[in-house]
């Protein structure tokens, strides 16, 4: 069975792991629309300390087009998730959404080709890191 999150442990530092992952989904067609540092707002709003964890939104433009064609209300799963945390034992873990587990389950035929395509293209960018 499919796994909600495509994962990967990676042997690059977290701030490296952050600085390669934006020019990595560019060549697969994504950009970054939004940038939302977990550590410094709960820090902010509930002052807790917690590890270094960053969620990317990006958005492959073609593709979000297409799946709001198909269904205006697949918005609520835009954009693609993409995560950077450092583990406790220090390693590196970058997760993406994979929507070809959580976007089929929606059961819009027209949906299915599309979302085996992102996770393949999110899947190329984890591989790369």
């Amino acid at each position: 069975m499919a796994e909600y999150a495509i994962k990967k442990v990676v042997k690059l530092g977290y701030e490296e792991a952050l600085a390669k992952i934006p020019a990595l989904l560019k060549e697969e067609g994504f950009g970054i629309l939004t940038e939302i540092d977990v550590k410094e707002t709960l820090k902010k709003k509930l002052n807790v300390d917690f590890q270094r964890y960053k969620i990317l939104g990006a958005c492959n433009p073609p593709f979000a087009h297409q799946a709001l064609s198909a269904d205006l209300d697949i918005g609520v799963m835009l954009p693609c998730n993409v995560v950077v945390y450092e583990g406790k034992d220090g390693q590196t873990q970058v997760s993406a959404i994979n929507p070809a587990f959580t976007i089929e389950r929606a059961g819009n035929p027209k949906l299915t080709k599309l979302t085996r395509q992102v996770s393949q293209k999110l899947a190329q960018v984890l591989e790369k890191l």
